[in-house]
């Protein structure tokens, strides 16, 4: 069942050890079939050596293993809750990395202060709230990807062009039209928040990066009227 979305989900949990963004287990990356209305997602605590398309675990959109024997990542409800309010998504990553975990465990925003930043997120890269302890006790995964959720549609920030939070005191989510491309943001996310403690360092001063370059950066990479790439 969803075997080449298995493929691709485990390609993009083996990314995140070859791209540096985990340690231990801490991580997990999801794919979801829109068709079949089911997504695919790492088993929890497995290492990374021991990873398998086999052992991942496939799930419908209420949250019901369909097929494997592992439990899945602690983390599943959180991504299905994204699937289900980011109907456009396919890909949802969930790291403890290092940089971007700082700025979540500060409750502090990323502003675009760079062309690097702008190729990828459209602005601000957000916070999210905390939960309540009454949300933690409730269903506190669940709870998190509704925090997200909500956040985005109250501040009307479109979950492709900011395909990234930071939930505060916890870590970074980020997620893509893919697996792969969710991973790929969250390498972005962690490299931009790198180089934003940098340029704190450098010039505590530093006003972000101006709209018009924003917009021009971004839109030529993801705009209606893209020339980045190939194609």
């Amino acid at each position: 069942m969803l075997e080449e979305l298995k493929e691709e989900v485990l390609k993009a949990n083996l990314m995140l050890v070859t791209e540096g963004l985990v340690r231990l287990t801490w991580g997990n990356v999801s794919g979801v079939d829109r068709e079949s209305g089911m997504f695919v997602i790492k088993p929890s605590g497995v290492a990374y050596d021991d990873l398998t398309a086999e052992s991942l675990v496939v799930l419908d959109l209420e949250g019901e293993v369909v097929e494997g024997t592992m439990r899945p990542s602690s983390d599943t409800a959180t991504h299905r809750i994204l699937y289900r309010k980011f109907p456009d998504i396919g890909g949802v990553t969930h790291t403890h990395s290092v940089n971007a975990t700082m700025f979540s465990q500060a409750g502090v925003e990323l502003p675009c202060q760079g062309t690097t930043h702008a190729d990828h997120f459209f602005g601000t890269v957000p916070v999210v709230r905390e939960l309540t302890a009454a949300e933690v006790a409730e269903d506190y995964e669940t709870n998190t990807g509704l925090a997200i959720a909500r956040h985005f549609e109250e501040n009307e920030i479109h979950p492709l062009e900011m395909p990234a939070c930071f939930q505060k005191y916890h870590a970074p989510f980020t997620w893509g039209k893919s697996a792969v491309d969710s991973v790929k943001n969250s390498v972005a996310l962690e490299v931009c928040a790198q180089m934003g403690l940098g340029t704190w360092q450098l010039n505590a001063q530093q006003s972000g990066l101006p709209q018009h370059l924003l917009e021009k950066h971004y839109l030529r990479k993801h705009g209606a009227n893209a020339y980045y790439g190939q194609g």
